[in-house]
């Protein structure tokens, strides 16, 4: 795939390192200084990105606490309104603007997710050079198609997703004249288990999709994420807290930043690794053929003796012919007197 999506400063192609993402998500905990001390961790984690998340309580939910509000799905949350969390995770839209400047100040990409309209103009008034559409907004097609009409990148979570809900999203993107699309491959679990993630998806989604593919993940430490990477994506999002001790709602599943700077240290490594598809050595394999095998007399041989098994021997370094001519040289006449430890040469036999 030779899609290539620019996001602020970025380039992000099948051949670009994975673009890494750090979600402060509720991790600020009501304390703006520790959002704008959750970037700067991230920064030096050697995140490209921080995401934010732009919604009120009153723009996501509605304040009632009847049998359909209240979250009772197994989750970590459970026992409490949908109000309540997010009147405890929002970010205070007042904030944004200085979260991002901060952000930008230190080389960091900001960009967040809008959950209605009025978060979509607030983001456009920001000049967001993004907007993620979480999984369970991947139904909300009124909103991707006022989100794809701005005209910048799209990215969208798949954790609670149908097949026919992608190709909807997508389609509703692409109607727009928005083909910079960016799929998450996602669970829906907080935090999510290994056997959940199922990471053989990447490759299929990719193909199915013809799309950028990349990872939101909710799994503990970052073996998903560097595993991802070896399938293809181009993009890791992971939720980055100062101490998972401090509390908050998403502090479960969320990385500390030790670990963070570990896992994009993981997948730095990984990308060197990775290469390219295109079977070549190296200049360092090259210059180590020289300790591969070659054909050397073993034994002082006079001139007119025949080669045989017992002068003759492929051994290391290659100095000499190929091993692949051994069968060719057995019974050849010496045509000159060579001493032991000689690299076999054709000058030195006749017929």
């Amino acid at each position: 795939m030779n899609k290539t999506i620019k996001i602020a400063h970025h380039t992000i192609s099948a051949d670009s390192p994975a673009f890494i993402v750090a979600e402060i998500s509720g991790n600020h905990n009501g304390d703006i200084h520790r959002a704008i001390e959750i970037i700067h961790s991230a920064k030096e984690a050697g995140a490209d990105a921080v995401k934010l998340q732009t919604y009120t309580p009153d723009t996501i939910t509605l304040d009632c606490d009847n049998e359909h509000f209240k979250l009772n799905r197994g989750t970590i949350w459970d026992g409490t309104t949908l109000h309540a969390l997010y009147q405890t995770a929002f970010t205070p839209w007042e904030w944004q603007p200085r979260l991002k400047e901060e952000a930008e100040k230190i080389g960091l990409i900001c960009f967040s997710s809008p959950f209605d309209f009025t978060a979509v103009d607030f983001m456009a008034g920001l000049n967001m050079p993004a907007y993620k559409i979480a999984s369970y907004e991947i139904n909300d097609i009124p909103l991707i198609r006022k989100a794809a009409s701005q005209k910048k990148p799209i990215i969208f979570a798949t954790g609670i997703a149908y097949p026919e809900d992608i190709s909807l999203a997508l389609q509703t993107c692409r109607d727009e004249g928005n083909e910079d699309v960016i799929i998450l491959k996602c669970v829906s679990s907080y935090p999510a288990s290994f056997e959940d993630i199922n990471l053989k998806n990447i490759p299929y989604l990719r193909e199915e999709y013809d799309c950028l593919i990349g990872l939101s993940d909710h799994t503990p430490g970052g073996v998903v994420a560097v595993g991802a990477v070896t399938l293809g994506a181009v993009m890791v999002e992971k939720h980055l807290t100062l101490k998972r001790a401090d509390g908050g709602p998403d502090a479960a599943f969320s990385m500390e930043p030790a670990e963070f700077a570990a896992m994009v240290n993981q997948i730095r490594d990984l990308e060197k690794a990775l290469g390219h598809s295109e079977y070549s050595l190296t200049p360092k394999q090259i210059k180590e053929r020289e300790g591969a095998r070659s054909l050397f007399v073993v034994r002082d041989i006079g001139a007119g003796e025949t080669l045989t098994p017992d002068n003759i021997r492929s051994i290391r370094p290659a100095a000499g012919l190929s091993p692949c001519y051994y069968e060719e040289v057995l019974g050849k006449t010496a045509a000159c007197a060579i001493p032991r430890g000689t690299p076999l040469e054709p000058k030195m036999f006749g017929g």
